[in-house]
């Protein structure tokens, strides 16, 4: 009974450092990678895809990334989307091939993607107690259902609580890492 609530609050907490990863890759240093693309959509025959099933996505250097659509058609539109997405990109177009240079970051806004990435590690690690929360309420509800005793809750909340420190530890040595990646020149 405890062992399936554990099991789901660990594979729940697991999805949340997923998702902050995710949501880490988006932040851009000052090195290109594939990875930035990934959430934009182009309009394709009508329905909203991302770009990495209408062109190939490529790095022509470490600061550029090159972009090849599959349909001569969609240059303008893949172009036009880099464009307007929300990562400052200005593409440019060689024949049919779009290449995207990374433009280089200022200390300022180095100073601005580090409080984003704590922003976004305070998220997870708020996600990542409030599945706790829930563990913890679950197994209560076992007590005063009398499902399990009193000392199995106990036992159980220390696990769900050993849980939760090694996934928010996780989450402040991924912030952490990221921000060495952003601030090195």
């Amino acid at each position: 009974m405890t062992g399936d609530i554990k099991k789901s609050v660990d594979q729940k907490m697991q999805k949340s450092i997923e998702a902050f990863k995710a949501s880490l890759a988006k932040i851009r240093t000052g090195r290109a990678h594939t990875g930035l693309l990934d959430h934009l959509q182009v309009d394709y025959y009508g329905s909203m895809v991302p770009i990495s099933q209408v062109a190939n996505i490529t790095l022509a250097d470490s600061r550029t990334i090159a972009v090849t659509p599959w349909e001569k058609k969609m240059v303008q539109t893949i172009e036009k989307v880099i464009r307007d997405g929300d990562l400052g990109l200005n593409p440019a177009t060689q024949g049919d091939v779009i290449r995207v240079p990374m433009p280089p970051l200022t200390e300022e806004r180095r100073k601005e993607l580090t409080k984003v990435v704590k922003g976004e590690g305070e998220d997870a690690k708020v996600a990542i107690r409030n599945l706790r929360r829930d563990a913890n309420e679950q197994l209560k509800k076992l007590v005063k259902d009398k499902a399990i005793s009193e000392d199995d809750e106990r036992r159980a909340q220390d696990e769900v609580q050993k849980l939760t420190d090694r996934y928010v530890a996780e989450v402040d040595k991924m912030v952490a890492e990221k921000d060495k990646e952003i601030m090195t020149v």
